[in-house]
């Protein structure tokens, strides 16, 4: 009986580890690209006032996203920013 629980404890922290090394990985880590984080900001007189959320752009997506030019609306400027 306590042998039958210490195999259950151990699968448990297997299955444990093998979900967190699962969660570590990144969309384009797997898919093997050139990827990036990318993010809307936008700026007036020169400070951050707003921004979306990141997220992870890969191979032609991410490369359109470079190439947009920065828009000025109203003295704020909204731009991509990656990293």
């Amino acid at each position: 009986m306590h042998n039958d629980v210490i195999k259950m404890k151990r699968k448990i922290l297997y299955f444990a580890v093998l979900i967190l090394i699962t969660c570590t990985f990144k969309a384009c880590d797997l898919l093997g690209g050139n990827c990036q984080r990318c993010q809307l900001v936008s700026y007036e007189n020169g400070n951050p006032i707003s921004w979306e959320d990141e997220a992870e752009y890969c191979d032609e997506q991410l490369l359109a996203i470079k190439a947009t030019p920065p828009t000025t609306t109203g003295g704020v400027t909204t731009r991509w920013e990656c990293y």
